[in-house]
């Protein structure tokens, strides 16, 4: 179970308490998270997620709150931090900043069509449009430098087989950087796997987990999610779902002629994020009741993406 802090009954209560939500009627962790503690709690007047930050630094999380309270306001489906009597929204419980939201319905999908491929690219359309004409900033903890930084001396544990792919792609991204960071800008989630988005049956009725969102390329976003929501097992694209969530995305914000450009290295780029920070997470828990993502999946990701027959529809 990912839970790196166990919490007590009677200390969750007394930090309930100024939410005026009622009793306190049950609790307990959840298993999917990997780098936070998250629990379901629930009270009187309904049911809601709290959670304990455990990586990253505190004065980040005032951007997170200001952030979710845009797309709350925008109409998006995301847990924005609730707020004490006397109007406290980023606390402390366990000696760790701590929030609490309310536990939106639906649940994860394993297996998506292309319907939930559409509808996940019309959501983070949205979440673009609602940032990008006032972008809070905050650089990614794991953007392109910190590939660059990282990834020569994650590459002395690789198998040999290995070394090529993940040189090729340091290159590219070195190469490209400049241009990379050019790109049309929005605020990102940067996170949205099948694991951060809710369903309830083919509507989509929540998105979580914004503790990797930040300010960059919108592209990279769209790369970051479609690796996700429509790779094989062997980490090829299927295209059906990729179009689906391509068209639904274009048809609210139509791609540029650099965005056209740099696709198949921004899947690339993409891949290369997530091998890496994996990589990282595998070594630092090894051997402790954690959930570990497999980082080989991204490495197959990155092998397919060698070669990208994914054009963006209706590039200007």
């Amino acid at each position: 179970m990912s839970v790196f802090t166990p919490l007590e009954r009677h200390e969750l209560e007394a930090f309930l308490a100024p939410y005026g939500l009622g009793r306190l009627r049950d609790f307990q962790g959840i298993a999917a998270g990997s780098e936070n503690s998250n629990f379901f709690v629930s009270l009187e007047q309904g049911e809601f997620v709290l959670t304990l930050i455990e990586r990253g630094p505190s004065a980040d999380l005032p951007f997170f709150i200001e952030l979710l309270d845009v797309l709350h306001e925008a109409g998006l489906p995301v847990p924005y931090a609730l707020r004490t009597e006397s109007g406290e929204a980023l606390r402390e419980l366990a000696e760790k900043p701590a929030l609490l939201q309310p536990r939106l319905p639906g649940k994860h999908i394993s297996h998506p069509n292309a319907h939930h491929c559409a509808e996940v690219g019309s959501l983070l359309a949205h979440l673009h449009l609602a940032t990008r004409g006032h972008t809070l900033e905050r650089k990614s903890d794991r953007g392109l430098d910190w590939m660059l930084a990282e990834g020569p001396s994650l590459a002395l544990k690789l198998p040999e087989a290995d070394l090529p792919l993940l040189r090729d792609a340091l290159a590219e991204i070195a190469a490209l950087k400049a241009k990379i960071l050019a790109l049309p800008r929005a605020n990102l989630h940067a996170d949205l796997f099948r694991d951060n988005v809710l369903f309830d049956g083919n509507h989509l009725t929540g998105v979580i987990d914004f503790y990797n969102a930040c300010s960059g390329p919108m592209l990279y976003d769209l790369a970051i999610t479609l690796n996700d929501w429509c790779s094989e097992a062997d980490g090829s694209l299927d295209h059906a779902r990729a179009q689906a969530l391509l068209g639904a995305y274009a048809a609210l914000r139509p791609f540029g002629a650099a965005e056209a450009e740099l696709w198949p290295a921004m899947l690339r780029v993409a891949c290369v994020r997530f091998w890496l920070s994996r990589l990282i997470a595998a070594e630092s828990f090894a051997g402790q009741e954690v959930l570990i993502h497999d980082p080989n999946e991204f490495l197959r990701r990155l092998a397919q993406r060698q070669r990208v027959d994914l054009p963006l529809p209706f590039a200007l």
